[in-house]
């Protein structure tokens, strides 16, 4: 049976404008799928991606579920839209009141959204409870960027006993982002409510987008390091966590080495080559 991979990811172009984040969500997935490997792929609906000229459209056989984020019910729709050339298909996560702005993860200031820290948690409970409903059992989840980072911690925590995601491996790529902003003080009782322990979260006491990719980074089966400079404090704590530590490789080799790292993680090595 084809080995399946999962990308979580917060931006892919051509729906989002070209970073190093868009761009390797975009080319990645096509390697792996170009390696024999089954993709899918999802990344949160912002009300900046033109619907209409990448023809997203509703799948309502997935959508109509209702997600609770700190006791709130908020309801869960789910799009889909082609890559055509890559034979590719895209998932989006979506949601009225986290996901309509027009806006991506800043307002027009450059400051983070208030809400942030649930608009992550809904968008990695919405990736997981869609993957469940397609009934698609991934074998590794690649998660890109910091609005993907809870993902780790759901699949470690609140579905580590589900029969879809306990032999799961989790990857977390850390890309040079700007982590300095400050999320919610609020943010671990969001987390309890769901049954995560403090102790899981204990990071993000000091709640940054640094201390969320801390608790990514330690819930991670296998890490990335996906940009040539890395937070001197996040490398410190990808290099203490004892797990396998991919270096960023050269695009023509991409499909190559990350299939060979998820393979290892597979087979349970402990280091990397």
């Amino acid at each position: 049976m084809k080995k399946r991979v999962l990308f979580a990811t917060q931006e892919i172009t051509p729906f989002l404008a070209e970073t190093e984040i868009s761009l390797t969500s975009r080319s990645l997935p096509q390697k792996i799928q170009e390696s024999g490997k089954e993709i899918r792929i999802f990344m949160p609906r912002y009300g900046c991606v033109n619907e209409r000229r990448h023809q997203l459209h509703e799948v309502i056989r997935l959508s109509g579920m209702n997600l609770v984020v700190d006791d709130h019910d908020h309801p869960l729709i789910i799009k889909v839209a082609s890559i055509p050339q890559a034979r590719m298909q895209v998932y989006f996560i979506d949601n009225e009141e986290y996901f309509k702005r027009k806006a991506f993860l800043t307002d027009e200031k450059g400051k983070i959204f208030k809400d942030s820290d649930e608009r992550a948690i809904f968008y990695a409970k919405g990736v997981l409870e869609t993957t469940k409903k397609l009934g698609w059992k991934p074998d590794i989840i690649h998660c890109h960027g910091w609005m993907s980072a809870m993902v780790p911690l759901y699949v470690k925590t609140v579905y580590a006993d589900d029969p879809h995601f306990k032999d799961s491996k989790v990857v977390f790529s850390v890309y040079n982002e700007d982590f300095s902003p400050k999320l919610s003080k609020n943010l671990i009782s969001k987390l309890e409510f769901d049954g995560i322990s403090k102790n899981d979260c204990k990071p993000l006491e000091k709640a940054t987008l640094k201390t969320l990719v801390q608790v990514a980074i330690a819930h991670a089966d296998g890490l990335v390091r996906a940009s040539e400079e890395i937070d001197e404090e996040l490398l410190q704590y990808i290099n203490d966590r004892g797990v396998p530590v991919l270096e960023k490789p050269d695009d023509e080799e991409i499909g190559k080495v990350y299939s060979g790292f998820y393979d290892k993680l597979l087979e349970g090595a402990t280091v990397t080559s």
